[in-house]
């Protein structure tokens, strides 16, 4: 079994160590020179909540990838939802008709993924881990492994053999369960995300106190019910997620607050900044198309209106251009778009 690892910041480092120190064959690649030279310099530094691991492995840059010539069975990739479309098409010369390509990552990126490798090399996955990378080689994990959650499926339905084998590999640093409905597990944290990422990013505030505001936590709930009449509209399954029981799964939007309720109380530590706000803490662009960039592009498509979600990218977009910082300063124009 050879897998790989393409794109190892805070969540695809902490699997790749996982499965590293479990005696499994991986080769990382990323796209970041200094996360590769400070690897090989110094091993990858993990802050668990039980400690400090340190795990020794000799990362790829992704310059590295041309020089490979044996196929991968197995295929992971941590990249932002934006670049998921160049590194399938980077990694498709080095799989095999029977290789499967798993994103751990937000968004819907299952489709891309589809689109250039095909369905049935298509496995996705739900990601439940809080994590951060604050400098090259260092991540810090906030969620022990036992409390990381994630869910693996194939596009098409289907247990196979290579979901299985993604199972295997993944539960070595989390729970993981397997659904035969990706797609709607896929769209259970997006509705988790979309009052999450994007207003506690637009505040530059973590996500336990933007959320204790209750004016930002109405214009959140609005966010999350327009995105869960989309899903209805869809015809998703609205399933067990994020560590929620079947029997406490409610026939309406209580759902999608529900789930951001989940996400506070076994992700989020005082502290926690979401994936949104540690690209513009850093100066890196977000993945808008991964939350409410991908309801407003489904709803147009639909023809349904989702104009909370489209102010609050508007919001985002303008942060993106320069025309905001993120902010408290800037809850009087998130309240604005959750009256829409």
């Amino acid at each position: 079994m050879r897998v790989a690892f393409c794109g190892a910041g805070a969540v695809g480092a902490s699997l790749s160590a996982d499965m590293i120190n479990a005696g499994v064959d991986v080769t990382v690649i990323d796209p970041w020179p200094a996360h590769v030279d400070a690897i090989r310099a110094g091993g990858l530094t993990v802050n668990m909540t039980q400690g400090v691991e340190n795990t020794r492995f000799e990362p790829l840059h992704i310059s590295d990838v041309a020089k490979l010539r044996e196929p991968f069975d197995i295929v992971f990739t941590g990249v932002k939802s934006y670049d998921t479309r160049w590194v399938a098409e980077l990694m498709k010369p080095l799989m095999a008709k029977d290789s499967v390509f798993v994103g751990t990552q937000n968004g819907m990126t299952i489709d891309e993924v589809s689109e250039i490798l095909g369905p049935e090399r298509t496995v996705g996955c739900v990601v439940g881990i809080a994590a951060n990378m604050p400098e090259p080689g260092l991540i810090n994990r906030e969620v022990t492994r036992e409390g990381t959650w994630l869910a693996v499926g194939s596009v098409q339905g289907p247990v196979t053999q290579q979901v299985e084998k993604v199972h295997e590999l993944l539960s070595h640093g989390a729970q993981v369960q397997i659904t035969e409905d990706i797609r709607s597990a896929k769209w259970m944290k997006l509705l988790a995300n979309i009052p999450e990422m994007l207003p506690s990013g637009i505040l530059g505030a973590p996500l336990v106190e933007a959320a204790q505001d209750p004016e930002v936590r109405t214009a959140m709930d609005s966010a999350s019910r327009e995105a869960y009449a989309l899903a209805q509209t869809l015809g998703v399954t609205f399933m067990p997620s994020l560590g929620i029981a079947a029997e406490d799964v409610p026939d309406s939007d209580q759902y999608a607050l529900d789930l951001l309720d989940a996400v506070l109380a076994r992700f989020s530590k005082p502290t926690t900044r979401v994936a949104v706000l540690q690209d513009w803490d850093k100066g890196r662009r977000a993945e808008l198309d991964a939350f409410s960039g991908y309801v407003v592009k489904k709803g147009r498509e639909l023809g349904v209106p989702t104009p909370v979600n489209e102010e609050i990218l508007n919001l985002a977009m303008r942060i993106e251009s320069g025309d905001l910082v993120p902010s408290w300063e800037n809850k009087s124009l998130l309240v604005a778009a959750g009256a829409h």
